[in-house]
């Protein structure tokens, strides 16, 4: 069967056809402007969308999309600050004991003298060494002789001495490094004790024999 191929009075004209075209093309852009724009993203420059109820339904869409937007991001952490590092801890300044100062001997020594008899207490000293001392009887009187005998002649070095004496006191200053004291005699017909108390640089106190 042949296809009829309509005449060309039965074709619309090109005028008809811009004519369509720019109808449609109206048409369009009144249904973006009136019906697309308010439903789609709430805008409604006509008025006539928040007529139809258009625009509310725009803009719930669009806030439906925020909060998809929304929960669709990661949520955010806070950065947690490290706790700060600990103070590094102080060393205690050191304390010096003070020094020890060595104290000075300090004796009590006492003799017995029958009658006529005599005895010698004498101490260890270095030249220049300083002693602090008393002496007294019990009763009675006794005669001293404080003194000292040079460690290599032998010279006799006197320093004090007294007849009939009950007490005396006084500070030893040594000659030289050696052994200075005292030596008792009671003249006496009775027992008398001698109490010598000593105070000061000396390395030893010792009675005689």
């Amino acid at each position: 069967m042949t296809e009829q191929i309509p005449p060309a009075s039965a074709l619309p004209s090109t005028r008809a056809l811009l004519r369509s075209t720019a109808i449609a093309a109206a048409v369009a852009t009144a249904l973006l402007v009136t019906v697309v724009l308010p439903a789609e993203y709430g805008i409604d420059p006509t008025g006539i969308g928040g007529v139809l109820g258009l625009t509310e339904m725009g803009e719930t869409k669009l806030a439906l999309d925020k909060e998809a937007a929304t929960a669709a991001q990661p949520p955010t952490v806070a950065a947690v600050p490290c706790p700060p590092a600990p103070p590094a801890p102080v060393a205690a300044p050191e304390v010096k004991a003070p020094p020890v100062v060595a104290k000075a001997p300090s004796d009590v020594t006492q003799v017995t003298l029958k009658p006529g008899e005599g005895k010698e207490v004498k101490l260890t000293m270095r030249a220049g060494a300083r002693v602090s001392f008393s002496w007294a009887t019990d009763k009675g009187v006794v005669n001293y002789d404080l003194h000292s005998d040079h460690p290599t002649t032998g010279a006799y070095h006197g320093y004090g001495k007294g007849k009939g004496l009950a007490k005396h006191e006084d500070v030893l200053v040594a000659a030289f490094d050696g052994r200075h004291g005292w030596f008792w005699r009671n003249r006496t017909d009775d027992v008398i004790t001698v109490t010598l108390k000593t105070d000061g640089d000396y390395q030893e106190i010792k009675e005689l024999k």
